[in-house]
């Protein structure tokens, strides 16, 4: 397979291997500390995989959202919100899964920390048919859009409004099961055209928390002395 697709990656001293499903060192003494270890480990050798299987593929084709949760190299976190046509999330293979990154704010606040730390992890919600969860963990990397599809022929077409620049391509080291009980059940409703890749700040929501009005205030106070 391509070196675009599955490039090296080394895992951080002391962190477990994929397959192990051992828990990190602070899930362990957290179990040990609350009397939680029998069913936790239960929980790791019967739910937890180190791949995708064909039931986690075919749910994965049916999403059209997505968590995606990051850090940088100092540990500071964001957590972000992908969405996209049911099957945006390209599964490779059973080992790697890839998810299109379409032009947005600038920010480029998930990219960033990715480049910096490759850990990611994804939390895909059914809250429509199934109400259940899967997580996926694994160690990322970027890839243009056009050098991704010279090894991979079966990415999703780009449409206008809504082309992949780049794509985060994710190895999967963790795979396993949210479970159900707090999932809310919820209905689609019809909407307007959604304005893909659009600049207009009505359509992306503009100041809804009223921040850009805050720091105007705050501004037009200290010029103003007070």
């Amino acid at each position: 397979m391509s070196s675009l697709v599955n490039p090296g990656f080394r895992r951080p001293e002391g962190a477990a291997m994929p397959g192990m499903h051992g828990g990190s060192s602070g899930e362990r003494e957290l179990q040990e500390q609350y009397g939680t270890q029998d069913r936790a480990q239960r929980f790791y050798d019967d739910q937890m995989l180190d791949r995708l299987n064909p039931t986690m593929i075919d749910f994965i084709g049916r999403m059209d959202m997505a968590f995606i949760a990051t850090a940088d190299k100092n540990g500071e976190c964001d957590s972000s919100f992908r969405a996209g046509p049911p099957g945006f999330l390209h599964v490779i293979d059973e080992h790697t899964i890839a998810y299109p990154e379409y032009r947005g704010n600038g920010v480029m606040a998930s990219l960033g920390n990715i480049l910096e730390n490759a850990h990611v992890g994804i939390l895909l919600l059914d809250f429509v048919r199934d109400l259940i969860g899967l997580h996926i963990n694994g160690s990322a990397h970027i890839v243009a859009d056009h050098a991704l599809r010279n090894v991979v022929s079966d990415l999703p077409v780009n449409h206008k409004g809504r082309v992949a620049e780049h794509w985060v391509v994710v190895r999967v080291e963790e795979a396993y099961i949210h479970c159900r009980k707090h999932i809310p059940h919820l209905v689609p409703a019809p909407r307007e055209q959604r304005e893909w890749g659009t600049d207009n700040v009505r359509a992306k929501g503009g100041d809804y928390f009223g921040a850009k009005a805050e720091k105007n205030e705050l501004a037009e106070s200290l010029l103003s002395g007070s």
